[in-house]
């Protein structure tokens, strides 16, 4: 896998936030394609961590976040992959979720907006959302390195 270095963006503060957190989205997709099923479910710590499980995650990190807290709808957190194919299912999954968090944002009146559902206490913007949303999947994107280098030598953001 080819190492792609972050973009360098010169926009407004949402569009930088934006920029960097596809950017995280993106390598964290990339760590898993081409994975068996067998080496989505595997996990190299006692937690269970795998690599299914962090996109499945991380899709809905951001349909709580983004949907539910921020916009105050109702998601689809939860929804079960298929037995066929749970990694694929998991990636169109959170890709989908992708362009709907991205709408919201581009809906937004600016990073200031604060967030309309009920369950976020203390109340934050979406500034504070989108940069969440930053550290964690850059986070759960470094797992993802780490697990697929195990796997199968792979390495490369």
């Amino acid at each position: 896998m080819a190492d792609r270095k972050p973009p360098r963006v010169e926009a407004d503060e949402l569009a930088t936030l934006q920029a960097l957190l596809q950017y995280q989205r993106d390598s964290l997709v990339r760590k898993v394609e081409g994975v068996t099923a067998d080496q989505a479910a595997w996990s190299p710590v006692p937690s269970g961590t795998n690599l299914l499980w962090l996109v499945t995650h991380m899709a809905d990190a951001e349909q709580t976040w983004m949907v539910r807290r921020f916009a105050g709808l109702a998601t689809d957190v939860g929804e079960e992959p298929p037995e066929a194919d749970p990694m694929a299912h998991a990636v169109d999954r959170y890709r989908a979720t992708w362009a709907t968090v991205d709408a919201l944002v581009a809906a937004a009146d600016g990073p200031d907006d604060p967030c309309r559902g009920e369950e976020t206490i203390p109340p934050v913007t979406l500034r504070w959302v989108l940069a969440h949303l930053l550290e964690e999947t850059a986070r759960h994107a470094g797992h993802a390195d780490i697990i697929r280098e195990l796997v199968d030598g792979d390495v490369g953001r």
